[in-house]
Protein backbone atom coordinates (compact mmCIF):
# COMPACT_ATOMS: atom_id res chain seq x y z
CA UNK A 1 0.00 0.00 0.00
CA UNK A 2 1.64 3.37 -1.16
CA UNK A 3 0.16 6.88 -0.83
CA UNK A 4 0.36 10.20 -2.86
CA UNK A 5 0.68 13.09 -0.54
CA UNK A 6 -0.43 16.53 -1.80
CA UNK A 7 0.77 19.44 0.10
CA UNK A 8 -1.21 22.44 -0.71
CA UNK A 9 -2.96 25.97 0.71
CA UNK A 10 -6.67 26.72 -1.04
CA UNK A 11 -5.08 30.17 -1.66
CA UNK A 12 -1.45 29.30 -2.39
CA UNK A 13 -1.51 31.08 -5.87
CA UNK A 14 1.23 28.30 -7.48
CA UNK A 15 -1.42 25.76 -6.21
CA UNK A 16 -3.86 27.50 -8.08
CA UNK A 17 -1.64 27.47 -11.40
CA UNK A 18 -1.32 23.81 -10.55
CA UNK A 19 -4.64 23.27 -10.23
CA UNK A 20 -5.58 21.85 -14.01
CA UNK A 21 -2.30 19.44 -13.59
CA UNK A 22 -3.04 17.79 -10.47
CA UNK A 23 -6.47 17.46 -11.91
CA UNK A 24 -5.32 14.85 -14.34
CA UNK A 25 -2.92 13.23 -11.95
CA UNK A 26 -5.64 12.64 -8.95
CA UNK A 27 -7.99 11.38 -11.82
CA UNK A 28 -5.48 9.08 -13.51
CA UNK A 29 -4.26 7.65 -10.52
CA UNK A 30 -8.32 6.27 -9.48
CA UNK A 31 -8.56 4.69 -12.63
CA UNK A 32 -5.27 2.94 -12.87
CA UNK A 33 -4.35 2.01 -9.24
CA UNK A 34 -6.79 -0.12 -6.86
CA UNK A 35 -7.48 1.96 -3.66
CA UNK A 36 -5.47 -0.73 -1.63
CA UNK A 37 -2.38 -0.42 -4.09
CA UNK A 38 -2.36 3.60 -4.22
CA UNK A 39 -4.46 6.12 -2.47
CA UNK A 40 -4.21 9.83 -2.57
CA UNK A 41 -3.80 12.16 0.74
CA UNK A 42 -4.53 15.81 0.21
CA UNK A 43 -2.73 18.17 3.16
CA UNK A 44 -3.47 21.38 4.18
CA UNK A 45 0.40 23.14 4.71
CA UNK A 46 -0.90 26.18 6.03
CA UNK A 47 0.21 29.48 4.54
CA UNK A 48 -0.28 31.90 7.10
CA UNK A 49 -2.02 31.98 10.57
CA UNK A 50 -5.51 33.62 11.55
CA UNK A 51 -5.10 37.63 11.39
CA UNK A 52 -7.03 40.46 11.18
CA UNK A 53 -4.17 42.68 10.46
CA UNK A 54 -4.50 44.28 6.82
CA UNK A 55 -1.43 42.58 4.35
CA UNK A 56 1.58 45.19 3.75
CA UNK A 57 1.54 47.22 1.25
CA UNK A 58 4.70 45.59 -0.42
CA UNK A 59 3.72 41.83 0.29
CA UNK A 60 0.55 42.97 -1.69
CA UNK A 61 2.83 43.71 -4.48
CA UNK A 62 4.81 40.87 -4.60
CA UNK A 63 1.55 38.28 -4.41
CA UNK A 64 0.28 40.49 -7.39
CA UNK A 65 3.43 39.97 -9.15
CA UNK A 66 3.26 36.16 -8.59
CA UNK A 67 -0.01 36.41 -9.89
CA UNK A 68 0.88 37.90 -13.39
CA UNK A 69 4.67 35.62 -13.36
CA UNK A 70 2.25 32.15 -13.02
CA UNK A 71 -0.61 33.94 -15.79
CA UNK A 72 2.27 34.70 -18.39
CA UNK A 73 4.12 30.75 -17.72
CA UNK A 74 1.03 28.73 -17.42
CA UNK A 75 -1.98 31.18 -19.13
CA UNK A 76 -3.64 30.77 -15.18
CA UNK A 77 -6.55 33.02 -15.20
CA UNK A 78 -6.59 35.90 -12.44
CA UNK A 79 -9.24 38.67 -11.45
CA UNK A 80 -7.62 41.26 -10.74
CA UNK A 81 -10.16 43.09 -8.92
CA UNK A 82 -9.95 41.48 -5.74
CA UNK A 83 -6.74 43.76 -5.15
CA UNK A 84 -9.96 46.88 -5.77
CA UNK A 85 -12.39 45.13 -3.93
CA UNK A 86 -10.81 43.90 -1.13
CA UNK A 87 -8.36 44.50 2.16
CA UNK A 88 -6.84 41.65 1.64
CA UNK A 89 -4.76 40.08 4.60
CA UNK A 90 -1.81 37.48 5.00
CA UNK A 91 -4.26 34.78 6.59
CA UNK A 92 -5.04 31.51 5.10
CA UNK A 93 -5.62 28.73 8.08
CA UNK A 94 -9.07 29.91 7.88
CA UNK A 95 -9.79 28.69 4.42
CA UNK A 96 -7.09 25.52 5.34
CA UNK A 97 -9.71 24.58 8.34
CA UNK A 98 -12.58 24.99 5.37
CA UNK A 99 -11.01 22.06 3.19
CA UNK A 100 -10.92 20.37 6.50
CA UNK A 101 -14.62 21.01 7.66
CA UNK A 102 -15.57 19.76 4.08
CA UNK A 103 -13.56 16.44 4.09
CA UNK A 104 -14.99 15.92 8.03
CA UNK A 105 -18.52 16.52 7.41
CA UNK A 106 -19.03 14.51 4.15
CA UNK A 107 -16.52 12.85 2.31
CA UNK A 108 -13.36 12.98 0.41
CA UNK A 109 -15.14 14.63 -2.90
CA UNK A 110 -15.91 16.68 -0.15
CA UNK A 111 -12.31 17.94 0.26
CA UNK A 112 -11.79 18.58 -3.29
CA UNK A 113 -15.05 20.09 -3.88
CA UNK A 114 -14.10 22.87 -1.42
CA UNK A 115 -10.58 23.50 -2.30
CA UNK A 116 -12.07 24.28 -5.80
CA UNK A 117 -14.63 26.77 -4.58
CA UNK A 118 -12.17 28.63 -2.78
CA UNK A 119 -10.02 28.69 -5.71
CA UNK A 120 -12.51 30.13 -7.32
CA UNK A 121 -14.20 32.69 -5.04
CA UNK A 122 -10.78 34.17 -4.84
CA UNK A 123 -8.89 33.82 -8.30
CA UNK A 124 -12.19 34.78 -10.59
CA UNK A 125 -14.56 35.44 -8.39
CA UNK A 126 -12.38 38.08 -7.05
CA UNK A 127 -14.01 37.51 -3.06
CA UNK A 128 -11.27 36.95 0.24
CA UNK A 129 -11.57 33.58 1.65
CA UNK A 130 -9.98 34.97 4.46
CA UNK A 131 -13.64 36.22 5.49
CA UNK A 132 -16.05 33.49 6.83
CA UNK A 133 -18.67 34.62 4.60
CA UNK A 134 -17.17 33.64 1.25
CA UNK A 135 -15.94 30.59 3.12
CA UNK A 136 -19.53 29.66 3.94
CA UNK A 137 -20.89 30.54 0.43
CA UNK A 138 -18.43 28.36 -0.55
CA UNK A 139 -19.89 25.55 1.68
CA UNK A 140 -23.46 26.47 0.46
CA UNK A 141 -22.16 26.08 -2.86
CA UNK A 142 -20.82 22.95 -2.21
CA UNK A 143 -23.88 21.37 -0.52
CA UNK A 144 -22.82 21.66 3.28
CA UNK A 145 -25.07 22.80 5.60
CA UNK A 146 -23.71 26.25 6.50
CA UNK A 147 -24.74 26.12 10.42
CA UNK A 148 -22.55 22.90 10.84
CA UNK A 149 -20.00 23.84 8.78
CA UNK A 150 -19.98 27.30 10.80
CA UNK A 151 -19.77 25.64 13.83
CA UNK A 152 -16.78 23.31 13.21
CA UNK A 153 -14.93 25.03 11.42
CA UNK A 154 -14.59 27.28 14.58
CA UNK A 155 -14.37 24.62 16.85
CA UNK A 156 -10.95 23.07 18.78
CA UNK A 157 -11.52 19.80 17.33
CA UNK A 158 -11.03 21.63 13.42
CA UNK A 159 -7.91 24.12 14.53
CA UNK A 160 -6.21 21.09 16.09
CA UNK A 161 -7.15 19.06 12.85
CA UNK A 162 -5.23 21.61 11.14
CA UNK A 163 -2.33 21.69 13.36
CA UNK A 164 -1.48 18.08 12.92
CA UNK A 165 -2.00 18.98 9.65
CA UNK A 166 0.70 21.31 9.19
CA UNK A 167 3.23 19.47 11.65
CA UNK A 168 2.91 16.43 9.39
CA UNK A 169 3.76 18.39 6.12
CA UNK A 170 6.47 20.26 7.61
CA UNK A 171 7.94 16.42 9.07
CA UNK A 172 7.62 15.21 5.70
CA UNK A 173 9.56 18.59 3.85
CA UNK A 174 6.46 20.58 2.84
CA UNK A 175 7.66 23.26 3.45
CA UNK A 176 6.30 24.92 0.15
CA UNK A 177 3.22 24.75 -2.18
CA UNK A 178 2.39 22.74 -3.88
CA UNK A 179 4.33 19.92 -2.86
CA UNK A 180 4.29 16.35 -3.99
CA UNK A 181 5.58 12.83 -1.80
CA UNK A 182 5.01 9.01 -2.39
CA UNK A 183 5.19 7.40 0.77
CA UNK A 184 5.92 3.60 0.80
CA UNK A 185 6.46 1.44 3.26
CA UNK A 186 7.54 3.99 5.72
CA UNK A 187 9.37 6.08 3.42
CA UNK A 188 8.51 9.11 1.86
CA UNK A 189 10.06 10.08 -1.03
CA UNK A 190 9.47 13.48 -3.07
CA UNK A 191 8.03 14.15 -6.47
CA UNK A 192 9.57 16.99 -8.62
CA UNK A 193 5.97 19.33 -9.40
CA UNK A 194 5.39 19.22 -13.05
CA UNK A 195 3.37 22.79 -13.65
CA UNK A 196 2.90 22.08 -17.53
CA UNK A 197 2.08 18.30 -17.65
CA UNK A 198 0.76 15.21 -15.74
CA UNK A 199 2.50 13.13 -17.60
CA UNK A 200 5.80 13.76 -15.75
CA UNK A 201 4.61 13.68 -11.96
CA UNK A 202 2.84 10.09 -13.21
CA UNK A 203 5.65 8.68 -14.71
CA UNK A 204 7.35 9.72 -11.45
CA UNK A 205 5.17 8.03 -9.35
CA UNK A 206 4.85 4.75 -11.36
CA UNK A 207 8.51 4.23 -11.09
CA UNK A 208 8.55 4.75 -7.81
CA UNK A 209 5.52 1.94 -7.48
CA UNK A 210 7.74 -1.19 -9.14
Amino acid sequence: MATLIYVHDPMCSWCWGFAPVWQKVYRAIQQGYEPDELSVRSVVGGLAPDSDEPMPIEMAKRIRSYWHEIEQLLGTEFNYDFWVKNIPRRSTYLACRAVIAARELSDRDGEFSMNTAIQQAYYLKAENPSDLEVLLNCAGQIGLDRACFEQFINSPECKALLTKEIRFSRSIGGNSFPSLFLEKRGTVYPIPVDYKSASGVLECVADLMQ
